[in-house]
């Protein structure tokens, strides 16, 4: 009788699989769809990378090379930014040529340098592949088109944020959560380094653009957002990224000039020390900071007690 039932129970569940068209690999959510995706090198032209390739869940999902390999192994123009963080921003990309999350999503996997796949042969991959069909039929209704594709990776980068840190801690009312070193660096960073002056907000980002003096028309070239604008005066312009888990993300700005949060520091405490006659530079950088060896310590400190504890080590 046990045995009957036993019987009974698989083909019950093989039926309801079949009525449903489900799989235990198959995603149920644009969440998971967009994760799987996400992992997944069917959307680069030789199935050989993918999003994760260069966005590295360990890495805070950036990258620690300056400039990463594309399928073809040729370098991105620009270091590659975390891809966490991001569902509250309205500009995505160095320049800001994207204004939402489903619009950068595309980019990569149709760009020459990173995946090189048109997008119209990414759709057709989806179409035939069955499991990815049948996931887009029950989840949007629909097989998979461009604007659905976006909108599953959106899903899932907006789910990847982090308010787990010792800064989190700290101003939730937890004294103990940061050192004293932090403290101190905090204090620093909205006064007297003004770093608070562009990384404002929740992510310490206010998604603007600004030229920090990394174009000097020689040896730095990128013009960053004025190729976008066709605004001369945005010449050496790029997003302020935001600051959660920058410690595991190095290197540093577009180019990944800097190796350590420390260089960083350093740089804009005395800019003209390591880039002179940096075009069009802010003028909240037109004078050094006269920041100590301690301050910089502390403000470094500081940095890394935005670190969500998924990656401590």
């Amino acid at each position: 009788m046990r045995k009957y039932l036993f019987i009974v129970g698989v083909i019950a569940v093989a039926l309801m699989s079949f009525q449903f068209n489900t799989t235990d690999d198959e995603p149920s959510n644009k969440v998971a769809l967009g994760e799987k995706l996400f992992f997944d090198p069917i959307l680069s032209s030789k199935k050989t990378i993918s999003c994760a390739s260069c966005h590295k869940p360990e890495l805070a999902f950036a990258d620690t090379t300056q400039f990463s390999p594309g399928v073809d192994g040729i370098l991105t123009d620009r270091n590659t930014p975390s891809a966490m963080n991001l569902a509250g921003r309205i500009h995505l990309f160095w320049d800001g040529r994207a204004n939402s999350l489903e619009e950068q999503a595309i980019q990569p996997i149709i760009s020459k340098t990173e995946m090189n796949l048109p997008i119209e042969e990414a759709i057709a991959r989806l179409k035939e592949d069955k499991v990815y069909s049948r996931a887009f039929k029950r989840i949007y209704k629909s097989q998979p088109t461009e604007k659905l594709l976006g909108d599953a990776l959106a899903a899932y980068q907006k789910n990847l944020e982090t308010a787990n840190t010792p800064y989190d801690r700290y101003i939730n009312g937890d004294d103990s959560a940061m050192s004293a070193s932090a403290i101190r660096g905090r204090l620093l960073f909205i006064g007297k380094a003004n770093c608070a002056n562009c990384h404002a907000g929740e992510d310490f980002t206010a998604d603007r653009f600004k030229n920090i003096g990394l174009y000097d028309g020689k040896n730095l070239r990128d013009v960053g957002r004025s190729k976008i604008t066709g605004d001369s005066t945005h010449v050496g312009h790029f997003k302020v990224p935001g600051l959660r888990n920058v410690a595991v993300t190095p290197p540093y700005m577009h180019n990944g000039m800097f190796k350590t949060l420390r260089e960083v520091i350093e740089y804009y405490n005395k800019p003209d020390a390591v880039v002179k006659n940096g075009i069009n530079r802010d003028l909240s950088l037109s004078t050094p900071l006269g920041l100590s060896a301690q301050e910089i310590a502390d403000i470094e400190e500081f940095l890394k007690s935005l670190t969500d504890d998924r990656f401590k080590k």
